[in-house]
């Protein structure tokens, strides 16, 4: 089996949700490449201590994120930091001859992600994605499957959003996202966008123009000292754009909803496409059900099918049992690391966002930004 030796930069959440998945490899059947994890960095130590105390194969542990990259003995990374920090270690990470996954957004705004992607382009045996997990649930697999097949009829309308509740409560402290210097214009766009467009740019449903309504519904929080501090960042967004369907090439709206404040959401991701034919939809809050409306004349009744551990990467699992978040970041991992072995990926939907789809989505971004401030629908001229 080929190892892919891997170094973690940012050892937050979700570099540990990646070190705990490669702990979990041998829960994946049929994987002809893994990942090992071979050096970590923070600028601080606690996190530093959590993977050394549970990764023996940890041979570097630094602060400095420049030691990790001269590292020979790493072949690809993981960067997990701040959005103000993604051009200048992701395109440090490219010249290093690294491969990359990276996080959202791919650089804090438009004019980094470019940047981001022309080190690419001077470097193509870089092999670089970025992580979004949720479409690796298998019912959004069902559903990748049902777009590539054209069973929809004539799209009438996609929504797609990602919503959670956490900063509904106005004590919570303030970090790095509420700040402009740290986050970027874009506030919850830039964390969440990406999440909501990756389906709908995957499905080549990409918007023509959008009109955006942001809102900062706290204006103040607790700073490190107790006082108040400026929140400066948007907490939701609602964009509606039209787009249409390469198929068919119909037009239809496509709704994309990022909300930070979102009373009784938990950490949820929908999705939902309504056709002529047939519809459907998923929630994370009904991890393992599809929601299916059939049409033919008649009565028109939305069924409630059950997946089970029905992965697209094989897993020593059951079928008939359930999945969750932890099972999708693997499977999020095994189509990264797969695609870096043989350059390909089991299905449309089953691969990991590209450089060239997070540009398209900081593109629908930019635009919204522009279109809240003149209150205008934005046009989005393709490149």
């Amino acid at each position: 089996m080929k190892t892919i030796r891997f170094g973690i930069i940012g050892g937050g959440l979700m570099g540990r949700e990646f070190a705990s998945a490669a702990a979990r490899w041998c829960h994946l059947l049929q994987m002809d490449a893994r990942p090992e994890l071979v050096a970590v960095c923070d600028a601080t130590p606690e996190p530093l201590r959590w993977f050394t105390e549970n990764f023996a194969g940890i041979k570097q542990a630094t602060n400095d994120y420049k030691e990790l990259l001269a590292n020979p003995a790493v072949d690809a990374v993981y960067i997990a930091v701040p959005h103000n920090l993604h051009e200048k270690l992701y395109g440090a990470a490219i010249e290093a001859g690294k491969h990359l996954m990276g996080e959202k957004p791919f650089g804090i705004n438009l004019a980094a992600n470019r940047a981001i992607l022309a080190v690419l382009a001077q470097h193509p045996q870089c092999f670089a994605r970025c992580s979004s997990e949720f479409p690796f649930f298998p019912a959004m697999q069902r559903m990748g499957r049902m777009i590539e097949r054209a069973e929809f009829g004539t799209i009438l309308e996609v929504n797609a959003s990602f919503q959670h509740s956490s900063d509904l409560d106005p004590n919570k402290p303030m970090n790095w996202k509420r700040t402009v210097a740290a986050n970027g214009e874009y506030g919850c766009l830039g964390d969440l966008g990406l999440h909501s467009l990756h389906m709908p740019i995957r499905a080549g449903w990409v918007p023509r123009n959008v009109r955006a309504i942001l809102t900062r519904v706290f204006s103040h929080r607790p700073g490190r000292d107790g006082k108040p501090a400026p929140c400066e960042t948007w907490d939701n967004a609602t964009l509606l754009c039209e787009t249409a369907d390469p198929v068919t090439g119909a037009t239809f709206p496509l709704t994309i909803k990022t909300q930070r404040i979102a009373p009784g959401e938990k950490n949820s991701w929908n999705f939902e496409v309504l056709g002529t034919r047939r519809s459907a939809r998923f929630s994370t809050k009904q991890a393992n059900t599809i929601q299916l409306l059939d049409y033919s004349g008649g009565e028109q009744p939305w069924q409630h099918l059950d997946m089970g551990h029905e992965m697209t990467f094989p897993t020593i699992t059951g079928g008939i049992f359930e999945s969750g978040f932890s099972d999708v970041i693997v499977q999020m991992w095994a189509s990264f690391v797969s695609e870096l072995v043989h350059r390909k990926t089991p299905g449309k939907f089953a691969g990991c966002i590209t450089p060239q789809e997070t540009h398209l989505h900081h593109k629908i971004l930019t635009a919204a930004l522009e279109s809240h401030r003149n209150a205008t629908v934005v046009k989005i001229d393709p490149d």
